[in-house]
């Protein structure tokens, strides 16, 4: 589906807010608990879903290849699952994935090895921008192959193997190539054997750990997975929490906003995603979790924060993997502390939506704040909580959510005037971002 386009327009900065809130669900786990839950046996039950356009063409995905999913109230799915090497689709069908890089490859590794997929992939113009080689060249491996060859970005025609066969994978800090391997090893015959010595995000790995006989977890120094092809998939009951990255940008702008506090209930605490909160509390942030729980193997509970003086920021290339999405957020944090901060092994965030420490200098620049980008390193010359009111900040469409929610947050903590060109890319993963901003205080304009 296409977004209605818009701008956002701010001209105000936000005054300090008590609350309690809730942001929206998670995007990673509401997308594998479709593909999974449709590549198990019998009916999978999904709760608190989040409704987002990443989610929605996931699930127009797993549609269009044969499953039948029913929503079943709000946010709530029924997904009617028909094993392994179910997908079905006829020569030559379309899929159009949208803005999400972890739909489509996640989907492409059940693909890979599904008997007779010979289909055209696509997403929206950021989405074929990214490259896709490493996906395409580990999928290779289990048989599978690409055209047009040489190729490596969508749109691409997949063409799925005919005899897939376990590979051994040593995983970097992509959890979605790690993801992509560990679900086209399910449907291959033998065993795909994946050293993870990144711990890097572990979703996949936690809704299919209750198959005993499919995947086998040695979480030591050196994390090995083994997948056991060709075995049963049993359901999915998932209740799935709130997102840690949407948090994030909440608990960003409570800390930085004077006189400020907030709650946010419910939110996935899972030890791969929190590497951002684990910074800020090493940073004697006023952050702290409260009430801890544990379902399906994923951890979650409640975010307190109070704003408060942080100190310069340092990060070492071993917190990338637990910190992907929200290093946009140490940044605009660095840069409005009074210091120098470092950030090191990030060369990734190159091949986000965008470029992403790229655009965040540019628009840095634009308030007069100094930064120093290389290919694997951002330094920040921090000038603490200026007034922009005098300046100007354009963000152009760049299709990318966390760089226009960023600048929003930089806009309302430093009063620049802020225009952002196609904000509408935000509700592929945050559709609740601006009536939260409203009910805190935020004020901006709508532009059509």
């Amino acid at each position: 589906m296409r977004l209605n386009s818009f701008d956002l327009i701010i001209s105000s900065k936000i005054s300090s807010f008590k609350s309690v809130i809730k942001v929206d669900s998670d995007k990673s786990l509401s997308i594998r608990s479709f593909l999974i839950g449709a590549i198990s046996q019998k009916i999978s039950i999904v709760k608190n879903v989040l409704e987002s356009e990443d989610v929605k063409s996931a699930i127009n995905a797993c549609r269009k290849l044969g499953v039948k999913i029913e929503r079943i109230g709000t946010n709530n799915y029924k997904i009617y699952g028909k094993g392994l090497g179910s997908f079905f689709a006829k020569k030559n069908t379309t899929l159009n994935l949208g803005n999400s890089g972890t739909l489509a490859r996640l989907l492409i590794g059940i693909l890979s090895t599904t008997p007779n997929i010979n289909i055209k992939i696509l997403g929206d113009r950021s989405l074929n921008k990214r490259n896709m080689k490493e996906l395409i060249n580990l999928m290779s491996k289990f048989g599978a192959s690409f055209l047009p060859k040489n190729k490596n970005n969508f749109p691409l025609k997949i063409i799925s193997s005919n005899m897939p066969i376990g590979i051994n994978y040593r995983a970097g800090v992509s959890a979605q190539l790690k993801s992509a391997v560990i679900l086209a090893g399910l449907n291959s015959y033998g065993n795909t054997i994946i050293k993870d010595s990144f711990n890097s995000r572990d979703h996949t790995e936690n809704l299919l750990a209750k198959n005993k006989k499919v995947i086998k977890i040695n979480k030591g120094k050196k994390k090995i997975i083994k997948v056991f092809g060709k075995k049963e998939l049993s359901h999915l009951d998932l209740n799935v929490s709130g997102d840690p990255s949407s948090a994030a940008f909440f608990v960003t702008l409570t800390l930085l906003n004077p006189n400020s506090s907030i709650k946010i209930k419910n939110v996935g605490l899972n030890p791969t995603r929190i590497g951002f909160y684990n910074i800020l509390i090493k940073q004697k942030a006023k952050l702290k979790f409260v009430n801890i729980k544990k379902e399906n193997n994923e951890l979650s509970g409640d975010i307190l924060v109070q704003s408060c003086k942080l100190k310069p920021l340092k990060t070492a290339a071993n917190m990338y993997a637990s910190t992907t999405d929200e290093y946009l957020l140490l940044f605009l944090i660095a840069g409005l502390q009074n210091g120098v901060s470092v950030f090191k092994g990030i060369s990734e965030l190159a091949n986000k939506e965008s470029s992403r420490a790229y655009e965040m200098k540019k628009i840095f620049s634009q308030i007069g704040i100094k930064c120093h980008l290389n290919k694997s390193e951002m330094k920040i010359f921090g000038r603490g909580m200026i007034d922009a009111s005098n300046k100007k900040i354009i963000v152009g469409n760049l299709q990318d959510h966390r760089v226009a929610m960023c600048a929003f947050l930089l806009a309302i903590l430093t009063n620049a005037k802020t225009s952002i060109k196609n904000f509408e890319t935000v509700f592929t993963s945050s559709p609740s971002f601006l009536k939260i901003m409203k009910n805190l205080g935020a004020k901006f304009e709508i532009q059509k």
